[in-house]
């Protein structure tokens, strides 16, 4: 397991994005359409919330909405995460990936992984020392099914616990981040317990 940070001091000031894109009106129904093996069928596919003020990450246990970089939240059927209800909730993408790993070996059913879109979110970089941090954005509309992205993994923008795997739901934004910040571009099927021990400080 990598080991992590949790450096919460984030008083820099962020530095905005300039190659952005308008929100997608039609990203939170985009969002309820998971494929292949992350479920049942459509019509029992829960939707994306967003993540409540004091929702805590059901790996690390930090208030995710005081912190920068990616979220995740996973649904699994006839389960209660970490004794709360649906869905499990991440401050890191690859936190929710080796959280997923350990349930899958449990033999829990998942029903829906979402992940942040880089694409349909108005993000910002934040330089703190020698690290450059990437906004948090937690609303359902900020989420796209973990099926649907391409994955920037490991590049030099990092989130709260360190590098991880930015979702992009347009293939061109996600070449478009990699050319600038590096890291190596997957999908949902490329990552592994492997890729994840990879991740992190």
């Amino acid at each position: 397991m990598p080991s992590v940070s949790t450096r919460c001091d984030r008083t820099a000031t962020p530095t905005p994005v300039t190659r952005r894109r308008v929100l997608l009106a039609s990203a939170g129904t985009a969002a309820a359409s998971v494929a292949g093996c992350l479920g049942g069928g459509e019509a029992e596919t829960p939707d994306p919330v967003t993540v409540p003020e004091e929702a805590t990450c059901d790996v690390c246990g930090m208030v995710i909405r005081q912190h920068p970089g990616p979220t995740a939240e996973i649904f699994y059927r006839d389960r209660d995460p970490n004794g709360h209800d649906n869905p499990a909730r991440f401050d890191s993408v690859w936190e929710a990936y080796q959280y997923e790993f350990e349930k899958d070996g449990a033999d829990w059913e998942d029903t829906a992984f979402y992940v942040t879109d880089h694409s349909t979110v108005e993000y910002e970089t934040v330089e703190d020392g020698s690290d450059t941090l990437i906004s948090r954005h937690y609303e359902a509309s900020s989420f796209a099914a973990a099926s649907d992205v391409t994955y920037v993994v490991g590049s030099e923008v990092k989130g709260t616990m360190g590098r991880d795997l930015l979702g992009f739901s347009d293939r061109s934004d996600a070449e478009a981040f990699h050319s600038e910040w590096g890291g190596s571009l997957t999908t949902h099927d490329g990552v592994t317990p492997e890729v994840v021990a990879g991740l992190g400080r």
